[in-house]
């Protein structure tokens, strides 16, 4: 269970974070991470409301007012996310400080590039580019600027491992890590930074889904540190890139991988 510390509290002081995907997964953590740094958090979902509302009642449950509060959205919808940041400076009166973009698929058939079809390829490139786009574009334009405004997109380290069977959804992260590397210029003088981070197997739902036995194994043996990553390897290191400590950090793509790549 999150606990907001008051100490560490200061670093994210009642900012406003919109998380998308954050109702399990990587996302969960981070939403969880930054809450625990004082953040105020916008918990997006799809489909399932019940983990969405578990989120909430779990950064909740730490503070005697609300500080987290569940949107349903679909981030490839420009409607729905310009909704998801209405709601965002509605339920908390301010506007949006960070924008953590997490919410991804991954094709658990992991076809060859000759064996992907048209349909799911689209599917993947729908969430993972054009939402990440869509989202990005909306914070450029919603984020409090000045000062603390933060974009971080989540892409992965198998941008630059380009295994085969992961065509589609290798080409929709290096989309984004480019994206993030223009915007960040784009953003000059705004004082918002835009930054990735770049997991690498991490222990999801996501990543179990469809692969062998023989498949984690491989995953685990390459890591130097002889295990899979967890969501709560990554959430610092958003937290990081979301608070005041990493303003000269701009443009990058920080692989979170323990040494896989």
């Amino acid at each position: 269970m999150a606990e907001v510390n008051v100490a560490q509290g200061q670093n994210l002081g009642n900012r406003v974070a919109i998380v998308t995907g954050s109702s399990r997964g990587i996302g969960k953590a981070i939403a969880l991470h930054l809450a625990s740094l004082g953040a105020k958090l916008v918990i997006n979902y799809t489909s399932n409301s019940t983990q969405a509302d578990d989120v909430v009642s779990q950064i909740n449950s730490t503070s005697d007012s609300p500080r987290a509060i569940a949107v349903k959205a679909n981030v490839s919808d420009p409607d729905q996310v310009k909704s998801l940041f209405d709601a965002a400076e509605s339920a908390f009166q301010s506007p949006v400080n960070i924008l953590v973009n997490c919410a991804g698929v991954l094709d658990g058939k992991y076809p060859s590039i000759l064996n992907t079809p048209l349909e799911d390829f689209d599917r993947t490139f729908g969430v993972n580019v054009r939402g990440a786009f869509i989202c990005c574009k909306e914070g450029a334009n919603r984020i409090q600027r000045g000062g603390g405004g933060r974009i971080i997109c989540l892409s992965s380290s198998m941008a630059v491992a380009l295994r085969p069977g992961f065509g589609a959804y290798a080409a929709s992260k290096a989309a984004v890590e480019a994206m993030v590397k223009i915007l960040a210029k784009e953003l000059k003088g705004t004082g918002i930074t835009v930054n990735c981070a770049a997991p690498g197997p991490i222990a999801t739902d996501m990543f179990y889904e469809g692969k062998t036995e023989e498949m984690i194994k491989k995953a685990i043996d390459e890591c130097p540190h002889g295990r899979l990553g967890l969501p709560e390897d990554v959430a610092p290191v958003v937290g990081f890139l979301a608070g005041d400590t990493s303003e000269w950090v701009n443009g990058q793509i920080i692989r979170v991988n323990g040494g896989y790549i």
